[in-house]
């Protein structure tokens, strides 16, 4: 039964327009950050080495943080009060970037920032998807949707200002995260559910057969996305590309998410998720085999489109699946966990381990070699959902 008063009939409505605005704005920040700052790094001359250094030591601290803040989420009284703390953090600690260029400190600032912002993104959908639950007509891939247009917007927006004054990206991050929190300060108040004394151990969540299969196959496909995400855009510039055709590039992959988006609710009640999982495999490994072979930036631009097959397909089907499998108590926990996997140790594989390969072997190789893992794991996961599948009912 639904929390909300009956005398404001209103009340989910008007908050629900809080919910979309605060995905337009907090994706905005992470096309900001997620495409920009690599390039940041490669202009104040940093290594693709280094790069890759930087950008998986932020992930290594997020899998200490994601199990933090999703006990914190858990157990707190409200859970609003814990994404405020995410939302300051993440825009102060952004603020502190441009003081120094000098690589030991930049280390420090990655392991800084990531501690509050991974978790931004599950603490927010525990949020989210707890207030749909109290309203069943309501469909999270249309709130989602704000986040695809936020992105895309602030890809173009960013992409012209990143021409001449890249470093702004710092200011402009900062100021994004004051929006989403006054924002969240909107959002109807939602508790921990073990704030009362209802205790249960995460172990739970392990002993969840199908949760940890769905993981596993979203784990390594976001292992090459981590490369994508900390090497595409250096590659897109290698190509010939600037930091405006790079931020087209990202609106195409991020626009390229609305059909999913739109479609998701009737998606997930016709095809079982097994089958969902392996169509953005199979997406991925076409993605990356055509990034190995393109010579142009104008090419990747139609590859782009791929990405609503796969990133937007893997993050709706895993918050939607655990926010239904998993108990109340440990909602927050188990989407902190996933974002602990693909946030976390999928990134320092992709991004640490792709600056390895990428010194090694050329980026265009690695993505071939991507394509291979994506090839390799969409086959070795359907021999086991093919095993394990649930047996029709006889009629």
């Amino acid at each position: 039964m639904s929390n909300f008063p009956a005398e404001r009939s209103d009340y989910v409505k008007i908050n629900l327009y809080y919910f979309v605005l605060f995905y337009v704005f907090i994706y905005a920040g992470n096309a900001v950050y997620g495409t920009f700052l690599p390039v940041y790094f490669q202009d104040i001359g940093f290594t693709s080495l280094q790069i890759g250094t930087l950008l998986s030591l932020g992930p290594l601290v997020a899998i200490l943080a994601q199990p933090i803040w999703g006990a914190f989420g858990d157990k707190a009284k409200i859970k609003n009060h814990i994404l405020y703390v995410l939302l300051a953090g993440s825009g102060l600690s952004m603020l502190l970037y441009p003081l120094s260029e000098q690589f030991a400190f930049l280390l420090f600032m990655m392991c800084v920032f990531t501690f509050f912002q991974t978790s931004i993104f599950a603490i927010s959908d525990t949020i989210t998807l707890e207030v749909l639950d109290r309203n069943k007509s309501q469909n999270y891939g249309l709130i989602r949707m704000g986040g695809t247009f936020g992105f895309a917007m602030m890809s173009i927006a960013f992409g012209i200002i990143a021409q001449d004054h890249i470093k702004s990206m710092f200011a402009v991050y900062a100021v994004i995260m004051v929006v989403c929190f006054l924002l969240v300060l909107r959002f109807p108040k939602i508790e921990g559910h073990q704030s009362k004394g209802r205790k249960m151990s995460v172990t739970v969540l392990f002993r969840n057969r199908k949760l940890m299969l769905y993981l596993g196959i979203n784990f390594v496909l976001q292992i090459t996305l981590g490369y994508y995400y900390a090497f595409f855009p250096i590659y897109f510039k290698e190509l010939g590309g600037d930091n405006l055709l790079l931020g087209w590039s990202m609106v195409i992959s991020s626009m390229s998410e609305i059909p999913f988006l739109l479609f998701a609710n009737k998606i997930f009640q016709r095809v079982k998720i097994p089958y969902i999982l392996l169509v953005a495999a199979a997406a991925t490994a076409v993605r990356w085999y055509l990034f190995s072979v393109i010579d142009s930036p104008y090419w990747a631009l139609p590859v782009q489109a791929l990405h609503g097959l796969i990133f937007i397909v893997l993050t709706v089907t895993m918050a939607t699946f655990i926010n239904q499998e998993v108990p109340k108590e440990l909602k927050a926990s188990g989407q902190t966990f996933n974002g602990l996997l693909n946030l976390g140790a999928a990134r320092i594989i992709g991004s640490f381990v792709g600056g390895i390969a990428t010194y090694s072997f050329g980026m265009r190789n690695v993505f071939m070699y991507n394509s291979v893992v994506a090839l390799l794991c969409m086959a070795v996961f359907a021999v086991i959902f093919w095993k394990v599948r649930e047996p029709a009912v006889s009629r």
